[in-house]
């Protein structure tokens, strides 16, 4: 038979262990509640990352777009001032 002492020890240190057990699993629910926050908070900023990039390319495509009327309408006057031009040489010719 086990000494009464040696049995007191047992429990004690048993009792040491599961204290242990259970501040580490509170710790851990601490850690995972703030990792869980970390993680809404990082998905709210690539929501808004995105959300801005978005806005940025069609903003850059809107651009594009009016860059590309732009050299059509530059290259209609450059058109128009070549025949003027020619119009101007055959006259002075005349």
């Amino acid at each position: 038979m086990a000494h009464p002492v040696e049995d007191i020890d047992s429990l004690q240190g048993l009792e040491e262990r599961i204290l242990k057990a259970v501040g580490l699993i509170e710790k851990l629910r601490e850690e995972n509640l703030s990792l869980r926050e970390q993680l809404r908070e990082s998905e709210a900023v690539t929501r808004k990352a995105v959300a801005a990039l978005e806005a940025f390319q069609s903003s850059s495509s809107d651009a594009e777009k009016e860059l590309e009327l732009l050299r059509a309408e530059r290259k209609q006057v450059k058109n128009r001032i070549e025949r003027l031009l020619g119009q101007m040489d055959r006259l002075a010719e005349s």
